[in-house]
């Protein structure tokens, strides 16, 4: 399983050093157009992607992308998807890169906001996917809930009952048990975040002060708290309970679960950057990773949910990795507004432990 994420803004230093790990230059000229590369004819040249870090495309997939439309393609990783969006922002108008896969429904209005991207819309965007189109520069492509996962064999093997609300998790007794990952880094941290504002509104900062004061773990990525952190994973870590994915539990068998209550639902888009030297190309690798075959692999190559709900999922995640029905979600022009202010007071709490 392959996730990192998420995503956050955090400082312009921080930024900046992601941006010259990169490698991407600041030199692209060009603008986004909102015809289809298929149609317009033009194929040719290298496309060149910034993606999270988790983005598990094979090379199957890549040669059928590049065979089909004559393109080469070209991805690059600088890190979790905090990165990404962090060096968006950064680099403005001349982003050295055509497009970008990665960026969540809790980063995309400011995002779209900061006119990085340039308007496009797919034609391949199947029906079921249209409620969760943001405007008219990024295109939905996977879908999936950010939870807290539970390790129910420590829980038994403890003789301890699991927590079933936010409320309980913030107790001393499970606040010690859990790994978090920090919002300014990481999406799922992110979308964590945002879901306790959500449910405590003006209280959230006691909430967090609690889980802080209680011992809870936070780590910069979800690697470190799914992978090292949590028992649950490979077995070795010492946290019963670590934020991570509604998908998660398919990978462990079923061995895991999640914790219902803390579900928040995650969207991952796509845009054409606005500095692209082959937006045509980029549309184009838009369009791709809407074909049918491409959402098919995307529960097994990055553990998110198709866009095209026409698609079937494994038969392991309809029997352990189905999604809540009333998770927490808040809107995403209300995350826009107040998204920097959230993560300078969370920053100031955690730094103050």
């Amino acid at each position: 399983m392959q996730r990192s994420v998420t995503r956050g803004l955090f400082a312009v230093t921080a930024a900046a050093s992601a941006l010259a790990l990169s490698g991407c230059t600041l030199a692209a000229t060009g603008t986004g157009g909102g015809t289809s590369a298929t149609e317009s004819g033009s194929a040719s040249g290298t496309v060149t992607f910034l993606t999270h870090d988790s983005f598990g495309v094979s090379d199957e997939l890549i040669a059928q992308f590049e065979e089909s439309t004559g393109y080469d393609l070209v991805i690059t990783s600088p890190g979790d998807a905090g990165v990404i969006t962090s060096q968006l922002l950064l680099a403005g108008d001349a982003p050295g890169v055509d497009g970008v896969y990665g960026i969540d429904n809790y980063s995309a209005a400011t995002v779209l906001d900061a006119g990085v991207l340039a308007p496009y819309s797919s034609p391949n965007l199947p029906a079921s996917a249209e409620s969760l189109a943001l405007g008219d520069a990024l295109t939905p492509i996977d879908q999936g809930q950010v939870c807290v996962n539970i390790d129910h064999a420590w829980f038994e093997e403890q003789g301890m009952a699991e927590p079933t609300t936010l409320d309980e998790l913030a107790q001393p007794e499970y606040a010690e048990l859990l790994a978090l990952t920090n919002p300014t880094t990481s999406s799922p941290g992110l979308a964590f975040l945002v879901a306790t504002v959500g449910e405590y509104g003006d209280g959230w900062q006691d909430y967090w002060q609690q889980l802080l004061d209680g011992g809870a773990k936070i780590e910069a990525s979800w690697s470190d708290v799914y992978y090292v952190d949590f028992s649950g994973a490979e077995g070795e870590g010492e946290f019963p309970l670590v934020l991570s994915y509604s998908s998660s539990p398919a990978e462990a068998g079923g061995a895991t679960g999640v914790l219902d209550a803390s579900c928040t639902t995650q969207v991952e888009y796509a845009g054409v950057t606005a500095g692209a030297e082959n937006p045509e190309g980029a549309q184009a690798f838009i369009d791709f990773m809407l074909d049918t075959e491409f959402q098919q692999a995307l529960p097994e190559g990055m553990y998110m949910y198709p866009v095209d709900e026409s698609v079937e999922l494994p038969s392991e995640w309809a029997e352990h990795a189905s999604l809540v029905d009333d998770p927490i979600d808040v809107d995403p022009a209300e995350v826009a507004e107040h998204r920097d202010t959230w993560l300078e007071e969370w920053t100031a709490l955690y730094e103050a432990r």
